[in-house]
């Protein structure tokens, strides 16, 4: 029996965990999915973006769905929703975020440690008016994601790239000097490294050549974006934020889309193939991982929603990913 904590969120989150959690159901697998309230909803609610009855029942999952957080009301308030999704990284310690990218000639994964970094630091404003944020690592933190990286590409193509920007930034200079002292442990992975900005430039320019990217929180944040801009955009990707020990996170990379909310035109893909995520990483089921993955595909050469070119709707698509898996109702 498979634990889900369902945390929908804003915009479109819950059109988009709702179709996942259909997929999700509609497989041989037995799990029980409970929704949790989260995000800005939750702010409006009760005040808080991560109620505690909610990371309570994340702590007790064995793996948390997550659709969407953001609301435009909420933009620079005191309490926002995206404050409930770092905090929530944090309590479960996801430092591993694994953001696939798969297109017309490129097969990439990036792994962005996840709570570490800028978003993690001492931050605020003083009484000139300046503001600051600080961005600190230490070499546990950066051991434990770079070791993940290479265990990863050992299954892949084994080529490591690791992105700094070490010629400006002490931080980056200690994250090249843990890496590169991993090496000799991974003799059969190859490592590179490239700064932030020309790694910008090669995943625009000839994305095919990686495989496995490694970067610190903020860095991972911006490329995960502009590498799925090479395969199709936001509406695609999916990720994966996974600890040692614990439940892990599977949610869509992009964000609550409120513009579109409530339409009936998102496109569930990203969130679907969450859901293939989270069969290979917390339910340890390889083979419906695949099956999945391959009727999300057929999907989008079927029946694109609107983002990709297409007219489908959210309904209609995930009906097109029943068919494909071929448990449509009749």
């Amino acid at each position: 029996m498979l634990g889900i904590a369902c945390l929908p969120g804003d915009g479109i989150g819950p059109e988009v965990t709702a179709a996942a959690v259909r997929v999700l159901e509609s497989l041989p697998l037995e799990v029980v999915v409970e929704e949790h309230p989260f995000g800005g909803g939750a702010i409006h609610e009760l005040g808080n973006p991560l109620p505690e009855e909610t990371l309570s029942a994340c702590r007790a999952a064995d793996a948390v769905l997550l659709g969407a957080v953001g609301l435009p009301e909420l933009e620079g308030a005191p309490i926002r929703p995206e404050q409930g999704l770092i905090r929530l990284r944090g309590e479960l310690d996801v430092y591993a975020n694994l953001r696939p990218t798969r297109g017309d000639g490129v097969d990439l994964l990036i792994v962005r440690e996840l709570v570490g970094g800028l978003y993690f630091g001492a931050s605020g404003r003083r009484a000139d008016g300046s503001a600051f944020d600080t961005c600190e690592y230490s070499p546990a933190q950066v051991e434990r994601i770079a070791r993940r990286a290479f265990e990863l590409a050992r299954g892949r193509r084994s080529l490591v790239t690791s992105v700094d920007k070490a010629n400006v930034l002490e931080t980056s200079r200690l994250w090249r000097e843990v890496v590169s002292g991993l090496a000799a442990d991974y003799s059969d992975v190859r490592l590179e490294h490239l700064l932030v900005d020309n790694a910008g430039l090669q995943l625009v320019v000839d994305p095919g050549r990686f495989d496995v990217i490694l970067t610190e929180n903020t860095f991972g944040d911006i490329l995960s974006d502009v590498a799925a801009g090479t395969a199709g955009g936001l509406g695609l990707a999916a990720s994966a934020s996974l600890g040692d020990t614990g439940p892990g996170i599977f949610e869509p990379v992009h964000g609550s889309a409120p513009d579109i909310a409530g339409r009936g035109i998102a496109n569930p893909a990203a969130a679907l193939r969450s859901v293939v995520l989270l069969l290979r990483h917390a339910a340890d089921e390889q083979t419906l991982a695949a099956e999945l993955e391959g009727a999300v595909d057929a999907a989008l050469e079927s029946s694109p929603t609107p983002d990709v070119g297409g007219s489908t709707s959210t309904d209609e698509f995930t009906e097109a990913v029943l068919r494909a898996l071929d448990r449509a109702p009749a």
